[in-house]
């Protein structure tokens, strides 16, 4: 199961109490104050696990504690440091509070970690209460508490291309053709329940400069429908893992009555989600041309500023063309 988004409450560990304790030496009746400081909690850190894909582990465990701080020992022994806790997720996560918000951590790449609750500093030991006028101190301070929080993690697929269009126009059916990707196809609207990814192998195309071009990934996304920003269909399922795509293809269906309306209405769905999606590199595909005439093929379109290109995901027709198009974006320098 595919899970991008899931609550979770982290809480570090408390700081160990300090010891009130007195030097017992033989010939040393009168001995001062020797008792530790308690150690530290331990922290609760949220790293990057490559081998990750989804947040599913999140559905059933969703408290995460770090271990106290053990108490101070006589003879200025220190408590023990609390053990911190890692939680692992997958790269393109993204951790927030809960309560404010705020985003706390990207997290992309392998190397990547943050703490999101500190532990609790240990308490003092009685040694360090001694004065002039007391030199038998029974004071000691308990430990401070552990930061608690409620945590959102949201996940992003990573990925170069996402492809942008409404149920059954053909996305997982362009992904298995241009990529080694196995989506699930079938004729019925959310047949695609959760991104699909698949890295185009330029070096492996025929077409003229392939040498040129870098290797790229491109996701199949669930199908947009209108009112996806409100959460319709599988709207915000779909359209948080846009935001991190560097370049979005519109996929229309050729047989639609209205291409030009489509493609609008896609793009206000994205623009009422964030309009900085559409400030994004675009291009227009229209797929299953397999079904119109020849004549047909040659007009079929509509006016806009992006750049249109005409395939047909099943048969392959005007894939290479598309290809060179997307891979002119991915370079080498």
């Amino acid at each position: 199961m595919f899970v991008d988004y899931a609550e979770i409450q982290v809480k570090a560990g408390d700081g160990g109490k300090g010891c009130v304790s007195f030097r017992r030496e033989k010939y040393v009746p009168k001995g001062g104050p020797n008792g530790g400081d308690g150690g530290d909690g331990g922290e609760v850190i949220i790293g990057v696990d490559s081998n990750l894909t989804t947040l599913l582990d999140f559905k059933y465990k969703k408290f995460y504690k770090a271990e106290n701080g053990g108490q101070g020992k006589g003879k200025n022994q220190h408590g023990k440091k609390g053990e911190s806790v890692v939680i692992k997720v997958p790269p393109g996560t993204i951790v927030g509070d809960l309560k404010t918000g705020k985003v706390l951590a990207d997290l992309i790449s392998e190397d990547q970690k943050v703490v999101v609750v500190k532990g609790g500093k240990g308490g003092r030991g009685n040694t360090h209460f001694k004065t002039s006028t007391d030199q038998s101190p029974r004071k000691f301070e308990p430990g401070e508490k552990g930061e608690e929080k409620k945590l959102f993690l949201e996940l992003r697929i990573l990925a170069d291309i996402g492809i942008v269009g409404f149920p059954n126009v053909g996305k997982s059916t362009l992904l298995s053709k241009i990529t080694k990707a196995q989506p699930k196809i079938s004729s019925y609207p959310f047949t695609t329940l959760s991104p699909n990814l698949g890295v185009v192998k330029m070096s492996e195309k025929t077409f003229p400069g392939e040498k040129e071009y870098l290797d790229f990934v491109i996701a199949d996304i669930p199908g947009l429908i209108e009112g996806a920003h409100k959460g319709k269909g599988l709207g915000l399922e779909f359209l948080r893992h846009i935001k991190r795509t560097k370049i979005l293809l519109y996929l229309l269906d050729v047989t639609s009555e209205d291409l030009s309306a489509d493609f609008k209405t896609l793009q206000k769905e994205m623009k009422l989600y964030d309009s900085e999606l559409l400030k994004k590199p675009a291009i227009v595909v229209l797929n299953k041309i397999d079904l119109l005439s020849a004549d047909k093929k040659k007009i079929v379109g509509f006016s806009t500023d992006v750049k249109i290109c005409k395939i047909s995901a099943l048969t392959g027709e005007g894939v290479s063309k598309l290809l060179q198009i997307l891979g002119s974006y991915f370079k080498k320098e």
